[in-house]
């Protein structure tokens, strides 16, 4: 039963960390390989310190990790599941919002 709680527990984590715009961004942006963080702050267009701080969070929880090349920093994607989970909840909410686009039509029809 305590393992249960525990993973119950780094589920949450892990969702609190990526309850983030800019962070699915991200990992949007990290979907389909590694990228620098000079990559990635043209890609989201906020400042390099924003990005910066974003990758150091999920870095720091195991959502991405971080090789260094000389002077750049690249990351990817610890897991390729997360890109999983995040297209899969993207999902459900693209099928939320057509059912209520559905419901919004039929309170509008005369």
């Amino acid at each position: 039963m305590r393992r249960d709680k525990t993973i119950f527990e780094m589920q949450a984590e892990v969702c609190k960390t990526i309850a983030s715009p800019k962070r699915l961004e991200i990992i949007s942006a990290l979907k389909d390989g590694e990228k620098s963080v000079t990559e990635l702050v043209e890609a989201l267009g906020v400042p390099k310190a924003n990005v910066s701080q974003h990758l150091a969070m999920m870095r720091h929880k195991g959502i991405l990790k971080a090789r260094r090349d000389g002077v750049n920093i690249f990351y990817s994607i610890a897991n390729p599941k997360v890109i999983e989970a995040c297209t899969l909840m993207r999902e459900v909410l693209s099928e939320m919002m057509r059912e209520r686009r559905k419901l919004v039509k039929l309170v509008e029809m005369p």
